[in-house]
């Protein structure tokens, strides 16, 4: 099939045809066609022979499968390379089934054991570098390739510790860690195994570590530079405690900042002015870590570039200095009065068919498979393309579809050897909006308040007199007459990944770790996107006729928002505590928050469900020192405590 629409196509371009419609996934490249099956398949075709659909056929079963080799066998002509470049061709292509016997040809042959890690084996790594640093492999082959290259390292070592070599001299030495209080480490997996493909030695401390532990550790083992990772919004000021830390201690070694909310503003504005000794260099992701790296241990390189970090850091201080201020917000007062409105007179909330909480526990992962969002697993490999046109994309296309197939066989695993377990709660408590920006949240009888959610607003000036909108906007106010309601969720399914991962680590195979991972957190969002759908249609029937394609849902075509503490309508990551005790979560899901409010395990979700009808996702952006004030005040929580957990949303320097 796939031979004869390959051709189909290759000749229906040569003849003109202006537009096609093929799958990708069916194609097999033209050129590696057998010769007998590519012209047995045009005589069809082109009607080149009267008898050419018999011939067609007879030869058929010899090409079974892709129709790449007869027989439907494995091309194993590579094997019969010399040892050196098979062992290349291993790496470059991530195929581990021979690395050992090749690992141990070459050891054979080899004076010493370490001769194969420094010349083949460094050789073949040295092509995917290169490969990788071209664009013409991504971040998911480079992992494969690693694994490769640590099973035949741990195959290897036995011989090397036995003639008690000197292992093979590395380009430098590398911390990593993701800082205290943020337990998310799929990048700063793939950045370390980028960094070893290259032949970078990587002192990997795990999570939520400490700056006495980074720090202690980057002195015992003497490393050559320190990177930092963190996903929370906390993490950022525990990045800027670190680089304090090394300033006051006299550190001289490079800082490297990494993780999806770090940005080159906050390294030059927050990080990069608290270290002085030497560079900090803010890392945009995994594929610039090499060459970030390398220039920063080049004694040829390193003060042209550091110089032009300090300079490019120094221009961005500038900007925004000179930004401050261009874009007015409103006084909070005013930002109050210009509240979203709704005719509360008009309008009855819907009740939902309890109140209190509803535990679910071991929730089957396969129900869960139909409303995943594949895009973000991509982007999480190095990959950027929507799911599924990423598949035809001319550059990643191919290492896209390998990537998903090998993700759905880890899933399929997964789901079938029950490796991962789902657990989630939900909630649902009488509400009603007290103040401007307050949610005091009652007894499910609506005897006495049990908690009270403290909201943000929007400042910055609108055009045409737009809202400035508070998620407090959405439920009706005490003096409406108005009973409503307001619910709350956290799930999970990642109990069991780290524990599954880290068996996979201990088997050199880092590839299927990050897998774990990542598909881990697309089933945790699957899941929340799941419990949201049923509360609409069953538990908070306030959409029961609903009927959308997981592709509308992703798109948040529904009626109602969840949105969550830490992003951008509900900022403050300290409401999570709050949720936390409503729900009583980390009794019921096994979900715990760490000190800075990241929740643990990693694949989990929480937040809030809002029924009105426009309600709307929406983000507060900057706001002033004020309603910061306000705030403070309203949860009894210190300023600078309170500045220093909104400090991204601040439109002024504390």
């Amino acid at each position: 099939r796939e031979a004869i629409h390959s051709v189909f196509l290759y000749h229906a371009i040569k003849a003109g045809m202006d537009m096609g419609i093929v799958n990708a996934s069916q194609l097999a490249i033209y050129d590696d066609l057998p010769k007998e099956l590519r012209d047995h398949v045009e005589d069809v075709i082109l009607n080149r022979r009267d008898d050419s659909t018999e011939r067609l056929l007879n030869i058929a079963d010899k090409y079974r499968g892709d129709g790449s080799t007869a027989e439907n066998k494995e091309d194993l002509t590579w094997r019969e390379w010399p040892v050196e470049k098979r062992i290349e061709h291993a790496l470059v292509k991530g195929i581990s089934t021979y690395i050992e016997e090749d690992a141990e040809i070459a050891r054979a042959a080899a004076v010493k054991p370490i001769d194969v890690i420094e010349g083949a084996l460094m050789d073949g790594m040295n092509v995917v570098g290169d490969l990788f640093g071209d664009g013409k492999m991504f971040l998911p082959q480079v992992v494969k390739s690693a694994r490769v290259m640590k099973q035949a390292v741990a195959y290897l070592n036995p011989f090397i510790e036995a003639s008690k070599a000197v292992g093979a001299k590395a380009n430098g030495k590398v911390l990593m860690a993701t800082v205290k209080g943020d337990v998310h480490d799929i990048g700063k997996n793939i950045v370390g195994v980028v960094l070893q493909c290259n032949n970078f030695e990587v002192v990997d401390l795990g999570v939520m570590v400490s700056c006495d532990k980074i720090l202690e550790a980057a002195k015992r083992e003497k490393v050559d530079i320190i990177g930092l990772s963190g996903l929370i919004t906390p993490s950022l000021d525990e990045m800027v405690h670190v680089a304090s830390e090394m300033q006051r201690q006299g550190f001289t070694i490079p800082l490297m900042i990494g993780g999806a909310t770090t940005s080159k503003a906050h390294t030059a504005v927050k990080i990069e002015p608290k270290y002085q000794n030497d560079a900090v260099v803010y890392v945009p992701d995994a594929s610039r870590s090499v060459a970030v790296a390398t220039q920063l241990i080049s004694e040829d390189m390193k003060v042209d570039f550091v110089a032009e970090r300090k300079d490019e850091y120094e221009r961005v201080r500038a900007r925004r200095a000179g930004s401050q201020g261009k874009k007015r917000l409103l006084t909070y007062p005013m930002a109050c009065a210009n509240a979203f409105v709704t005719d509360w007179a008009n309008y009855t909330p819907p009740a939902p068919t309890f109140l209190g909480t509803r535990t679910f526990e071991d929730y089957p992962l396969e129900t869960l498979r139909e409303t995943i969002d594949w895009t973000p697993f991509f982007i999480s490999w190095g990959l950027a393309g929507k799911y599924p046109k990423i598949f035809d994309d001319e550059t990643v296309g191919e290492a896209a579809r390998n990537l998903f197939d090998d993700g759905q066989r880890m899933l399929d695993r997964l789901i079938n050897e029950k490796l991962l377990k789902a657990n989630g709660i939900i909630g649902f408590w009488p509400a009603q909006r007290s103040g401007a920006d307050d949610i005091t949240v009652m007894n499910p009888d609506g005897s006495a308040p049990l908690e009270v959610l403290h909201q943000l607003r929007q400042q910055a000036q609108k055009p045409d007199d737009k809202p400035h909108m508070s998620l407090a906007d959405y439920i009706a106010p005490a003096d409406s007459g108005k009973t409503d309601y307001i619910g709350g969720f956290a799930v999970t399914t990642g109990l069991g990944a780290d524990e599954l991962a880290e068996k996979f680590v201990a088997a050199n195979d880092d590839y299927s770790a990050i897998m774990v991972k990542a598909l881990a957190d697309r089933l945790a969002e699957s899941f929340a996107e799941h419990l949201h759908l049923r509360v609409r249609k069953e538990y908070w029937p306030y959409a029961s006729d609903e009927n959308l394609s997981n592709e509308e849902l992703i798109k948040e075509k529904y009626r109602g928002i969840r949105p969550a503490p830490g992003y951008p309508a509900c900022p403050d990551h300290t409401e999570k505590e709050t949720l936390f005790r409503l729900l009583n979560a980390t009794s019921e899901t096994g979900i715990i928050l760490t000190e800075h409010l990241a929740m643990h395990p990693a694949a989990a979700v929480s937040g809030f469900y809002y029924s009105h009808p426009e309600s709307r996702y929406f983000a507060v952006g900057k706001i002033g020192k004020d309603q910061v004030e306000d705030i403070a005040a309203r949860k009894g929580m210190e300023m600078k405590t309170m500045e220093r957990w909104l400090s991204p949303n601040l439109d002024y320097d504390p």
